[in-house]
């Protein structure tokens, strides 16, 4: 059984977080499966990560210390992550590569346009 429902992060310009988090995504296989007036949910099998607007109408901030991470079906996909976010006006904060997490451990980590931390991992060893 997952731990987790859904995870959300906040936005202030969801239409540049769409096209961000459908680059981004996209990266690993993952996709857009809805689309409401202020927010979208991607997901595989259903929606499990949401960007969206604060319901309180303030406006959005990042979690100081707080990091998603998305898992990645291999190293290259965790290339093609990076190089995505990157292209769609993310902030490098970690490279591609092995990590000591574990001694398979191959990731990358990056700020979103809102400055969401967000990473992906591939835990194969080649």
């Amino acid at each position: 059984m997952a731990i987790f429902t859904h995870i959300v992060v906040g936005t202030n310009d969801l239409e540049r977080a769409r096209a961000f988090y459908d680059g981004v995504l996209g990266a690993l296989g993952i996709s857009r499966v809805m689309n409401l007036d202020t927010a979208s949910l991607w997901g595989v099998d259903s929606p499990e990560f949401m960007v969206t607007k604060p319901g309180n109408g303030l406006p959005s901030t990042y979690a100081n210390g707080g990091t998603i991470s998305f898992s990645a079906p291999n190293r290259s996909a965790v290339h093609a992550f990076h190089e995505a976010a990157i292209s769609l006006g993310a902030r490098d904060e970690g490279a591609p590569g092995p990590r000591n997490f574990t001694p398979t451990s191959y990731a990358a980590y990056v700020r979103d346009p809102d400055g969401n931390k967000i990473c992906t991992y591939c835990f194969d060893p080649a």
